[in-house]
């Protein structure tokens, strides 16, 4: 059928495995653009009503399941004479291939298999489904390490009055519990049972029971002892040994009582305090000791018709003491006769003793009192008036909460209003108080979530309020509350307070540009954030080499908080097409011989209208500045003196000369104090604008 597309939807791409009764491909789902698996029902036996009803009760059966450890069903459907289930593709392998390549697998990989599939089990028998076929074939492990049980194709209800056909069983000899292999009706612990063998093979890599044929395997899940786990694989610890003896006790009274049970041991069977436990022994072991010798059941004709073995119950389940001959199954043990004679004994005994304490009871009569009503009184008080009416406090004094009664006050008595004999025993139950609900520990939940449990509780919503802090915890979450985890309180009258995180606090971003390296680091230091090697980058930038030119996060007022990874840039020089040009600018006083405030401004590749510390002058004085050129940035000094501009003066990149350039601020000496108006040189070139070059020049 590969190629077929199914009811115009589901492409079947590959095959990927198959039963007796049907055949799984992978396909693709066209409508939905994702893989699936389809389970098709084999052509011989479409026409096999039982067979049908059995292929839908699977999809109707998982089809009621929701759990990540159980295989879930997209669809359904039927094209002519192709019936389908379209189910949750699981990309990985089956357990039986697992434990044919790799077992004896390792405990800790094993109990955790058998767990999810324990799971599993208990979510479907909580929804009143019995698998019944628990075995590696049907446990399917995705590449993410997921569980899924799969094929409920015999499953049923356990409301059903048998889940056996008539004169048969179905389901996996070997892994067949031994009611199911009886022929009775099965239930939850058939499948612990055969959850039980699916740990035996995956720790010793063998099944527990073989046979030359169907039948005898099934006689020996009835009657054989197994090899002990241990012996076969002796790294495998008592404690889970254990869970392997009780699930495949062949009495299911004695096995776990229901799957919740057997996963609470599997979670903790291999923590250090339980590894080396003693090993189980179980009430019907010592019956087995003394009764070593039993004599195996021949088979009946019509038990041979079938290779799922009927194999018909001879006692109740449970039953431990069942006897055979060549004919089958004999009647027990006429074992009546002792207890029969014992039992009428017994009553004529009884009988007599009753006759004789009505006969004494008319000769020594008691006076009769009326018992006095102790309800809603103190203990003490009670005590006081039964005992002045004759009466007799049980030394045995019950307690019970009650809101309406406080808290050492009687609830309840015994034979309240009743006339009795003088010397009648009355028992009390004393109030213990109003039994109040205890605080839960809501750490780590959201607000409204925690705020919603106490409302559910009684708490009035007006009486839950927040109270928010800073803190490492996710912002939003309980971090602790009044009153505390595990203490009483009074729904109707308590104000809870929860004290929830506002995340860690922020503050401003701190300035690193124009820092050292070092300096840079001292600060993200300071401030509990983190700098990795990896935010660190070296590049030529305009910025004086070994500064910080560039940051992250780098807005001013940008909020942060404590741990928070910064990036830093960090200048190894200026960029190799920088031009460095060192200029002396000539200024003169106003007047000479008098003082002047010199001011220079200058912009280049590092940045515009940068400005030099002001030089006050009374003489003609020379002011030395560096301009660094790039291509598309030439160079301009603006000179001031006394705050009046001066001069200014351009060098594009292209014209600057090989040497130093004079600005000189005067065409000539001046003839008098008057202040001239020549053009002066801009200032040092220092400050961080653009790139980064060592020495251009």
């Amino acid at each position: 059928m590969i190629g077929h597309t199914l009811s115009g939807r589901y492409e079947l791409l590959a095959r990927v495995g198959g039963g007796g009764m049907a055949l799984v491909y992978k396909a693709r789902d066209l409508l939905l653009n994702r893989f699936v698996a389809v389970k098709v029902l084999r052509h011989q036996f479409t026409h096999d009503d039982e067979f049908v009803k059995r292929f839908r009760r699977e999809a109707q059966a998982a089809a009621s399941l929701s759990h990540p450890n159980i295989v879930s069903i997209y669809d359904v459907g039927q094209v002519e004479d192709t019936y389908y289930i379209v189910m949750e593709y699981i990309d990985g392998a089956n357990l039986n291939e697992i434990i044919r390549d790799r077992a004896p697998l390792q405990p800790d990989e094993a109990v955790r298999v058998a767990s999810q599939i324990c799971d599993a089990l208990e979510h479907a028998h909580h929804n009143q489904i019995i698998h019944r076929d628990i075995k590696p074939h049907n446990i399917l492990i995705g590449n993410n390490g997921r569980v899924k049980v799969t094929d409920f194709g015999i499953a049923r209800a356990v409301t059903s009055s048998t889940i056996t056909q008539t004169g048969s069983v179905v389901g996996s000899v070997h892994y067949f519990s031994p009611e199911h292999a009886k022929g009775v009706a099965t239930g939850e612990k058939s499948d612990i049972y055969s959850l039980g063998i699916v740990l035996y093979q995956m720790l010793t890599g063998r099944l527990p029971f073989l046979g030359e044929s169907p039948i005898s395997v099934a006689l020996k899940h009835l009657q054989e002892p197994f090899e002990a786990p241990r012996s076969v694989n002796p790294y495998i610890p008592q404690s889970v040994e254990n869970i392997i003896v009780k699930a495949m006790r062949k009495n299911p009274l004695e096995r776990y009582q229901s799957a919740t049970e057997m996963l609470r041991d599997l979670e903790t069977c291999l923590q250090p305090t339980r590894m080396n436990e003693p090993a189980a022994r179980f009430l019907s072991d010592e019956d087995e000791e003394s009764e070593k010798t039993r004599v195996i059941p021949a088979i009946r004709p019509d038990m041979r018709q079938t290779l799922e073995v009927p194999v018909q119950a001879a006692a109740t389940a449970g039953d431990t003491d069942v006897r055979w001959n060549s004919e089958g199954l004999t009647e027990r043990k006429r074992s009546w006769v002792l207890p029969t004679v014992l039992g009428v004994l017994a009553a004529v005994l009884i009988a007599v003793l009753i006759w004789a304490i009505n006969a004494l009871g008319d000769i020594v009569k008691s006076p009769d009192v009326k018992v006095p009503e102790v309800v809603n009184r103190s203990e003490q008080e009670a005590r006081d008036m039964l005992e002045e009416a004759g009466l007799i406090v049980d030394s045995v004094v019950l307690e019970e909460p009650s809101k309406e009664i406080p808290e050492g006050f009687v609830t309840k008595q015994t034979k309240q209003g009743a006339t009795v004999a003088k010397g009648a025993i009355i028992q009390l139950t004393i109030s213990t108080g109003e039994d109040l609900p205890t605080m839960p520990d809501f750490t780590g939940k959201k607000f409204e979530e925690a705020k919603q449990s106490l409302i559910d509780m009684g708490v009035d919503a007006d009486n839950v309020l927040p109270s928010e802090i800073f803190d490492e915890s996710e912002p939003g979450t309980v971090i602790r509350s009044n009153p505390k985890p595990d203490q009483e309180f009074e729904p109707s009258e308590t104000t809870v307070t929860l004290t929830v995180s506002k995340g860690r606090e922020a503050f401003e971003m701190p300035i690193l540009i124009d820092l050292s390296e070092s300096e840079a680091k001292a600060t993200i230091e300071k401030y509990n954030l983190k700098l990795p090697e990896d935010k660190i980058t070296r590049t030529p930038s305009y910025t004086p080499k070994g500064k910080v030119f560039k940051q992250f996060p780098a807005e001013t007022n940008e909020k942060v908080t404590e741990g928070t990874e910064i990036s830093i840039w960090i200048s190894t020089g200026y960029p190799e097409d920088a031009k460095e040009e060192p200029l002396n600018v000539i200024v003169y006083p106003a007047e000479d011989g008098k003082e002047s405030t010199i001011s220079i401004k200058y912009s280049d590749a590092r940045g515009d209208n940068l400005e030099l510390p002001a030089t006050k002058i009374s003489r003609m004085t020379q002011i030395p500045v560096t301009l660094v050129l790039a291509p598309g940035k030439d160079g301009h000094i603006m000179i001031y003196r006394d705050g009046q501009f001066l001069q200014e003066q351009w060098f594009p990149y292209a014209d600057i000369p090989t040497g130093g350039t004079t600005v000189n601020t005067e065409s000539e000496q001046p003839d008098s104090n008057e202040p001239e108006n020549e053009p002066a040189a801009d200032e040092d070139a220092d400050a961080a604008a653009g790139g980064q070059l060592e020495n251009a020049q």
